[in-house]
């Protein structure tokens, strides 16, 4: 299996375990600071984990040209977004909003096709609708919806859209450090989110709640976006948001099994739909005649078809490693993803 393809589901099951988790915490913690708090563990987190990772302080590596991109994604995911839900939750049923956030895997999909002209087929296409059709399935109420005003719902919708620019903006920027793009996104949204909860009166809660909320959001949140981060770079916007789709289904399952919450027929329609759905991305074969124009960038890579490139003196032989490197022209022809060096036309 291509390694993008377990670093999305990987993303998927990370984000999906957190949400039965988070709920346990709602109880001690207003909604906009645990969202707050999680996207700060997410932050800090993997801020320490770069630093240490890199034994000190070290340059992103971002392009000039990169970081509008990036600021981009930031604006949109991890402000805009989250202050857009929390509003439209203040006046829509739990019900209609768990249906609305299926909406970003829609319009990440419809972005990355028509905006970013990311290549689709038939197959892709349909995948999408049945692992999103399993995701509304699995969250749809088992009574009425209830009754809501217009302007939640439209909030909620506004926040998927934030979400889904987010998605294609940080795919333009998924060849560079993974923790880095994911620790900036974290701690924007960490910081503006606990200071609107805080302005608006929320109280800080106990020591032992606020650090449980913070090591949730590394995992959940931190974790689970370098993830996304990487699946982006190897399969793109549209098929890392379809497998994404399915950590509703994740949540649920270890609501199932760990919280001791009855299933129904819909749960089981609903895994049905969506293992139909991956399985129809996994068994993908995308191949034609395809010429790579020159490109410079830097990333983690190792010496494969499309890295046949010379290197200093002083290179110690290791593989995988990241360096600046530039690509030559090439046209040759084998089964790929629109992944970092597959952005053709078709």
């Amino acid at each position: 299996m291509n390694p993008s393809i377990l670093y999305a589901l990987s993303a998927a099951m990370l984000f999906g375990a957190s949400t039965p988790l988070a709920k346990a915490l709602t109880g001690d913690v207003p909604p906009i600071l645990l969202a707050g708090l999680l996207y700060l563990g997410s932050g800090l987190g993997l801020t320490i984990v770069r630093f240490a990772r890199d034994r000190g302080w070290r340059a992103s590596g971002l392009k000039a040209a990169e970081w509008p991109w990036l600021l981009g994604a930031i604006g949109f995911g991890g402000v805009l977004g989250p202050v857009a839900l929390m509003f439209g939750l203040t006046s829509t049923t739990g019900a209609a909003a768990s249906l609305l956030l299926n909406l970003e895997a829609v319009l990440t999909a419809l972005l990355a096709w028509i905006a970013f002209k990311e290549n689709t087929d038939g197959r892709i296409v349909l995948g999408m609708v049945v692992i999103v059709a399993g995701g509304v399935l699995l969250s749809w109420p088992h009574g009425q919806i209830g009754q809501s005003s217009w302007q939640g719902p439209a909030a909620i919708a506004a926040a998927c859209l934030c979400w889904a620019i987010d998605n294609n903006l940080t795919r333009k920027v998924s060849a560079s450090d993974a923790l880095f793009i994911a620790g900036s996104k974290g701690l924007a949204a960490g910081v503006v989110n606990v200071a609107l909860a805080l302005s608006l009166g929320a109280a800080w809660p106990p020591a032992q709640v606020a650090l449980s909320a913070m090591a949730l959001g590394l995992f959940g949140y931190g974790i689970s976006l370098v993830m996304f981060v990487l699946a982006l770079r190897g399969l793109g916007s549209s098929r890392t948001g379809a497998y994404f789709s399915t950590a509703p289904f994740v949540g649920a399952a270890i609501a199932l099994v760990f919280l001791g919450e009855q299933t129904s027929w819909q749960f089981w329609l609903a895994a049905a739909l969506m293992a139909l759905g991956v399985w129809l991305h996994l068994t993908e074969r995308h191949a034609h005649a395809h010429t790579h124009e020159a490109l410079e960038h830097t990333h983690r890579h190792v010496h494969d078809a499309h890295h046949r490139h010379e290197h200093d003196a002083d290179w110690d032989g290791r593989e995988p490693h990241s360096h600046a490197h530039r690509h030559e022209p090439i046209t040759h022809s084998h089964p790929h993803f629109p992944d970092i060096h597959h952005r053709h036309r078709h």
